[in-house]
Order: C-alpha cells, then structure tokens, then sequence
C-alpha cells in the first residue's frame, strides 16, 4: 500500500478525518470492487429477477405492441396485487427455512367468510373482513402449535390445511357454489374502480424519494459517527433523484390511461411496511437468524418459537388479505376462489423474487418483483392469445430457473465464506 493510500485510511479511522468516507474516485473504485466481490461471492440481491423482468417485457413488447401500452400496464398492476400480498406471507414463512402449501386454500377460505358474513348475514364489511382475518391469525397459530408441540413438518402439516380449509370453503358456500358481493360495496370499488388523483400521485413520488434520501442520510451519519465508512450524500442524492425521475414517468404513463389504483397502494404500503421490519427491527433480523440456522440463533438468546408463529400467522393472514381482495376484484366469492394456479403462483413469486428455499435470505421486494414476472407472462401470453397451458410451462422454466440461481449463488457464497 502506498504513503498517501495508508495516509488516507489513518485519517478515516481517527476522529479527526481530512476527507469524508465515500467520496472522490477512489472510494468509488473501492464501491465498485465491492459491489464485484459481493457478486462474484453469490450475494445477487434482486439483480437477476431484474434483469429477467425487463427481458421478459422487451420480449412481449415486441411480440405484441399492446403490451407496454398504459392501458395493459394499469391492468397488470391490479391484478398483481391479490397473488402479491398472498406472496408476502410466503416470503416470511421461506425466511424462517419453513414452507406453507395452504396458502391458496386459506385465501379462498377468506374470501368465502367475507362473503357469507358480509352478504349472507349482513354484517358490515369491515366485520367481516376483520373476522375472515382473525380466523387466519388462528389457522397460522394452529400451524405453529402443531409445529412446536408434535414436531410435524410444515411442509405435511401445511399440506393438510390445504385439502382440509378447501373443504371447510365449500361447505360454508353451500349447494349454490357462490356469492355475488355487492357493486357498489366498498371492498369492490376499492378493488376495481377507486384510482389517485394525477396530484396525490405525484405527491406520492416526491414523498417517496424524499423518504429514501432521508433515510439514507440517517444511515450513513449513524455510519459516520460511529467511525465506519459510509455512502457519500452526492451518491444519496443521485438515488433518490433517479427514484423521482422513475416513478414519475411511470405515475404520468399510468395517467394516460385510468392512472394508479389505490389498491397497488396498499400493496405498495405493505411491501415497505414489511420491509422496515425485516431491515430495520430485532424481530425483522431474527427472521434472517432463524432461517439462517435455528441452533445458532437459539443458543443466540432468539425466541425461536415466537418468531417461527409469528411467520406462520402473517402468512396465514396475508393470504386472507390476498384472498379477499381477489374477490372484491371478480365481485364474487366462488368454490374457485384461492384454487387453479393461486397456491403455486404465490410460492414461485416469492422464490422467482429472490428468496431463498433454503432460508434466511429474501426481502419484502421480492415478492413485489416476483409477482411483476409472474403477472407479466401471463398477461403478454393472454395478448398473444395463447392458451394457460404456455403459460405453465414458462413459469415453470422461470420457477426452476430462479432456484437454480439461488443454489448457485449459495454454493458460491460456501466457497467464499459468506454462508
């Protein structure tokens, strides 16, 4: 190492430093190198879903022009937003290294009490939807207990709410099969019809890259007070800014047609929501901990229990959640609803997004980015008019494409000592 490179690392760790961590060329080759060995040791982050997402859209752009129009574009992001929240669930339960097959069958199982409740026996709709998700709160509790106590796989025991809630959905349906929800109800306007106003998306974009610089900042002073290296601000600002100038032609392009709808919002609001836990909490990096290695995090001081049933209750309820939004989109709950491709989709939009089968790596993003993979095929193979069995057969390549990466990329951070 050179005088002025030891130089300039003495000055960087004492209190007194002539130059701010991050910044000039040099901690820019430095950031680069970095971010190369991270590669080069299998931490892929969202990098490949990424990639996969914008070929998939060239590709079908090209196939029909229809696709990247605003119209189709507001179109998939509604109807990605059941099977993304039903995939957030998932990505807690993959976190903890534990897997839930019922999800479908439980989304179905909620949309069917709201329905019955809500329409049946009149009950407000915001008691029923509350009472559809304590009943999931319950079944993910049930799933842990059994889990704990008896020491059953939740591969099995998930298997099992699967055949047994799908069950307990058609009985509460009854000889007619299915349940009309109100148009003018609250749940469906929400679901099909309520879209932002031009300015409070907008307003939305601003708050939203303001937020982003703002936390950054905190971490990186955090960083600087304690003595570590930190991104610099001009780097912070060129994020945020390239965030704005994002989501701002994406908000004017949605704008063209109907705009954004509220309910991509919410799904929106809750992939942050889960994402601050997970980043920003104890419990959020017990999830990693668990999934990591249960011993290790037990012998750690983890309460392993707690955090395993916290995992299986927000799936459960995510996917109640999920559930009952899929109804107020088809304006109906029906012996389908939760059934087909529903369970499968949500799982292999987790897994698609980056996380991980084998625990302890994956973010709320990735069911977000996974759901958008999904939702993209199947609407550029609708446009095509191309019957559901391609549609199959392309995720499964995607599906299997994905896990590959990920045991790739596990193998090669074994090798580099990043396990």
């Amino acid at each position: 190492m050179t005088e002025p490179a030891v130089a300039a690392d003495q000055d960087g760790a004492g209190g007194g430093a002539r130059k701010v961590p991050g910044r000039g060329s040099g901690a820019m080759r430095d950031r680069r190198r970095a971010v190369s060995g991270r590669l080069r040791g299998g931490e892929l982050g969202l990098l490949p879903v990424l990639a996969g997402l914008v070929v998939i859209w060239v590709v079908m752009q090209i196939l029909n022009p229809v696709f990247l129009s605003s119209a189709n574009l507001t179109n998939l992001a509604l109807e990605s937003v059941p099977s993304g929240i039903i995939a957030l669930g998932v990505v807690c339960v993959l976190l903890v290294g534990q897997i839930d097959l019922s999800v479908g069958s439980v989304s179905g199982l909620g949309a069917a009490v709201l329905a019955v409740l809500f329409v049946d026996r009149g009950l407000p709709a915001w008691v029923a939807a509350g009472a559809a998700l304590a009943l999931a709160g319950v079944i993910g509790w049930l799933y842990a207990q059994v889990h704990h106590r008896i020491g059953v796989p939740s591969f099995v025991i998930t298997l099992g709410g699967l055949l047994g809630f799908l069950g307990v959905q058609l009985w509460l349906l009854g000889p007619k099969g299915s349940i009309n929800l109100p148009f003018d109800s609250g749940l469906v306007t929400f679901a099909q019809l309520q879209f932002l106003p031009p300015w409070a998306a907008y307003t939305l974009v601003v708050v939203g890259a303001a937020a982003l610089y703002a936390t950054g900042a905190a971490r990186a002073g955090e960083r600087r007070r304690a003595g570590l290296d930190a991104t610099s601000r001009r780097f912070l600002a060129g994020r945020s800014l390239a965030l704005l100038a994002g989501l701002g032609a994406a908000v004017w392009y949605l704008n063209r047609d109907r705009g954004v709808g509220w309910m991509f919002v919410f799904f929106l609001a809750l992939v942050l929501a889960l994402h601050y836990v997970l980043s920003r909490t104890s419990f959020g990096r017990s999830m990693y901990a668990v999934g990591g290695g249960r011993e290790a995090a037990r012998r750690a001081g983890v309460k392993v229990r707690a955090v395993l049933t916290t995992a299986f209750v927000l799936c459960a309820t995510l996917a109640c959640l999920g559930g009952m939004l899929s109804a107020a989109r088809l304006a109906a709950a029906n012996q389908s609803s939760g059934g087909g491709d529903v369970n499968l989709n949500a799982i292999a939009a987790a897994v698609i997004g980056g996380t991980s089968l084998f625990g302890g790596r994956g973010s709320a993003f990735a069911a977000l980015l996974g759901v958008l993979v999904i939702q993209s095929i199947s609407s550029g193979l609708t446009l095509l008019n191309l019957d559901s069995a391609y549609r199959f057969m392309v995720t499964g390549g995607v599906l299997l494409l994905a896990v590959s990466l990920d045991a790739v990329a596990r193998r090669s951070r074994v090798s580099h000592g990043r396990a």
